[in-house]
């Protein structure tokens, strides 16, 4: 096989997750999960029996239609329509994915090549830096900052070039729990609409926004056309292993994701596609009932973290709350979280991972709190111990 190495090039540096290196560490340990952002509870009894139902009726048993089931596309539109005022046709402007991450892998992967640059907010999940670089393009940080994390729109204007391809956001975003302002997103539309940009927008987490309410950009003047929306089943309905997402977007631009989604896995979560178009549907109780729920767990793990010694920053939406350990008289959240679990017995995420400015994250550590109560109260306890 000669000297060259059997890894892709363009994945040097991107093996392991640092979500499979910490949950395999608290497997080892016995140590509380509070790093992969899975909740430790199932989601509606109902929806649950409507998969098995779709099984036991025979529903997706079988390979479901290439673009996702009828049922479940309606769904997806009327989502939209219903809270958001989006109208797409279920037909040619939605395609159903597994899971979000499908999605941004096969939209990077039709809409990029070799020599574009993506300007994606930093810190990034794991899985835009690998896609991009999959895709051939290159990766251009927009930095957030502690302690408040806004954007700096200036900078983004400065960020672009004549390569700049894509804007790729994420909001609700993961790590920070930043939530763009409806006047943030109007200035990167203006930006997108200037320079003739394609957006792909990561909105995984529309539903757990504590404040002000989740703002799609693709409902901005000018950006339906050129918005790539992504969203998916499991953070809304609590059953992340189904693995249910979705693309919204003009007939061309769905159809440019669905030819390379349609290598990826042709095809997924049959019965679960059922199950997903009644969730869709459930009364607006549920989607209230669910964001307080997981605000008052925010509360209860942030309270915690800061008696426990961390500087908090209390998220505006997602299920994680990003720290600062300084005040402990630590430095590299690398290493304290890899000693975590031997210290006090819990697990969490160091968000320097997500950054390629490895010093605007170095002292950032991510908790999450879509567990049960007393999970998280034994956390607590035990973070104490700091």
């Amino acid at each position: 096989m000669g000297t060259r190495p059997l890894l892709n090039r363009r994945l040097h540096g991107l093996g392991t997750t640092i979500f499979a290196e910490m949950s395999a560490l608290a497997t080892a340990t016995g140590s509380i999960n509070l790093g992969q952002g899975f909740p430790d509870t199932d989601g509606p009894a109902e929806i649950a029996e409507a998969a098995v139902r779709a099984i036991r009726d025979g529903h997706g048993n079988q390979y479901p239609p290439g673009p996702g089931i009828p049922e479940l596309r309606t769904a997806v539109a009327e989502h939209q329509q219903r809270f958001y005022g989006l109208g797409y046709d279920p037909d040619t402007e939605v395609l159903v994915t597994a899971g979000a991450t499908e999605a941004i892998a096969a939209a990077l992967l039709a809409l990029l090549e070799p020599g574009d640059e993506v300007i994606a907010l930093e810190p990034f999940y794991d899985s835009y830096a690998a896609c991009i670089a999959m895709a051939g393009a290159t990766r251009v940080p927009w930095t957030l900052r502690a302690p408040d994390f806004r954007p700096d729109l200036d900078r983004l204007r400065a960020l672009i070039t004549p390569r700049t391809r894509l804007l790729l956001l994420n909001t609700p975003h993961n790590p920070t729990g930043l939530v763009l302002t409806p006047a943030e997103l109007a200035a990167v539309a203006e930006l997108a609409v200037e320079h003739d940009l394609l957006v792909v927008t990561d909105e995984v987490y529309e539903h757990l926004v504590f404040a002000t309410g989740h703002h799609p950009i693709a409902a901005l003047p000018g950006m339906r056309e050129r918005t790539v929306s992504i969203s998916s089943a499991g953070k809304t309905f609590s059953f992340t292993g189904w693995k249910v997402g979705w693309v919204t977007a003009t007939a061309p631009l769905v159809a440019a994701v669905r030819t390379a989604k349609q290598y990826l896995t042709y095809v997924s979560a049959g019965p679960f596609q059922y199950a997903v178009a009644e969730a869709l549907r459930l009364p607006d109780e549920y989607f209230a009932g669910f964001r307080a729920e997981l605000l008052r767990k925010r509360d209860l793990l942030s309270t915690g973290l800061r008696a426990a010694g961390f500087q908090v920053f209390d998220p505006e939406g997602t299920y994680f709350i990003t720290t600062d350990i300084t005040p402990l008289g630590e430095k590299d959240g690398l290493e304290f979280c890899r000693a975590l679990p031997e210290r006090c017995g819990v697990v969490a995420i160091p968000n320097v991972v997500f950054y390629d400015d490895a010093e605007a994250g170095r002292s950032l550590v991510r908790f999450t709190f879509c567990k049960r109560d007393e999970i998280l109260a034994e956390a607590v306890a035990r973070l104490g111990r700091l």
